[in-house]
């Protein structure tokens, strides 16, 4: 066995998932790699981190950046991808982002397939080491526009009760006025920014000619 990873970052509510599932692409949730808020060190909006006591459920909701890659764990991140790619399966965490916990575990299984993408806000963490290790087939930044990137995040986290309403809209905001920046960011670790339509035509053409 062994397959390449495509690595799609993009702003939360960008439309990364469904996407994915429009054409069909294996798919590793690299949002599933999240660590729990009661952790030790978690990365705060104030600048701060917590400390060796952690945070309580109430407190990891409201002061925790879930949008810092400190929050998230990249170990665990790359191994996953590394086992896909060499042995076609790995094991992921069930994580709950209402919750801000793993509450298990299940098998991810992507079969003989030659190319899988893995997707997150997180994802250009990723970039250098999978390159380093010959795994990369591309590296994607899915852009849209602002205002419908907005709107799309709002709806789903209400939809699956994601986060408190209050928090929901402070988060929306932030993320509004730093995605031309995180996207940067992203382009600068690796990424090359496409649209929907040309992020759908890439990845369909990888996985039909992953050679």
């Amino acid at each position: 066995m062994s397959a390449r990873v495509i690595l799609l970052a993009g702003p939360s509510g960008s439309g990364k998932t469904s996407l994915l599932r429009r054409v069909g692409a294996r798919r590793l949730n690299l949002d599933e790699f999240y660590r729990d808020g009661c952790e030790p060190g978690m990365p705060l909006l104030d600048g701060t981190v917590s400390g060796a006591d952690g945070l309580s459920a109430d407190e990891a909701m409201t002061r925790i950046d879930w949008d810092h890659p400190a929050s998230w764990d990249a170990e665990r991140a790359m191994t996953a991808v590394r086992e896909l790619c060499t042995t076609g399966a790995t094991r992921v965490p069930t994580y709950s982002l209402a919750d801000n916990t793993t509450l298990g575990h299940r098998e991810l299984d992507i079969g003989q397939a030659p190319v899988f993408v893995a997707e997150g806000i997180f994802a250009a963490e990723l970039v250098g080491r999978c390159r380093a290790e010959g795994l990369l087939a591309d590296a994607l930044v899915l852009r849209r526009p602002r205002v419908q990137t907005w709107w799309f995040r709002l709806h789903r986290d209400l939809s699956e009760h994601r986060k408190p309403l209050a928090v929901l809209l402070t988060r929306g905001l932030r993320l509004a006025c730093s995605e031309r920046g995180k996207i940067n960011r992203w382009v600068a670790q690796g990424c090359r920014p496409v649209s929907r339509r040309e992020c759908e035509t890439v990845i369909t053409r990888v996985i039909a000619s992953p050679g």
